[in-house]
């Protein structure tokens, strides 16, 4: 599975607002360690807040804070805000031949064990791993 830069964005700041709890965290600040415009950012965090993940606060002082709950919110359930994990990635016409449908089981196999593995790991685990690395 290729997470698209828009989910891979919403992890890191997941991460940056979860190792940070309670605390508003500036959009810019995060933008600046990843590399990413604040515009950008800013497009990605919002579909975060939506989902109920951040917090956007405004003003002066305002920033992002993180209000899951980091012992049970998963890597999956960021990843699902942003990809169609339920999407058949093969093209119209294939699987018409052995090798064709036993790559696309492959594939499809790969798929199921990498969304089980985002759904067993969840931010609070990132978290320490990222502490401890």
């Amino acid at each position: 599975m290729k997470l698209q830069k828009n989910t891979q964005l919403a992890l890191y700041s997941v991460l940056e607002f979860a190792a940070r709890p309670g605390e508003l965290v500036p959009a810019v600040e995060v933008a600046v360690k990843y590399g990413e415009s604040a515009h950008h950012l800013a497009k990605v965090l919002s579909d975060l807040a939506r989902a109920g993940i951040v917090e956007s606060v405004r003003g002066v002082g305002g920033g992002y804070r993180f209000v899951a709950n980091a012992r049970r919110l998963t890597l999956l359930d960021v990843v699902r805000v942003f990809e169609d994990l339920e999407s058949d990635p093969a093209p119209a016409g294939a699987g018409t031949t052995p090798a064709e449908r036993a790559l696309r089981q492959v594939l499809a196999e790969i798929d199921q064990t990498t969304g089980a593995t985002l759904g067993s790991i969840t931010v609070a685990t990132m978290l320490r791993m990222a502490q401890s690395a």
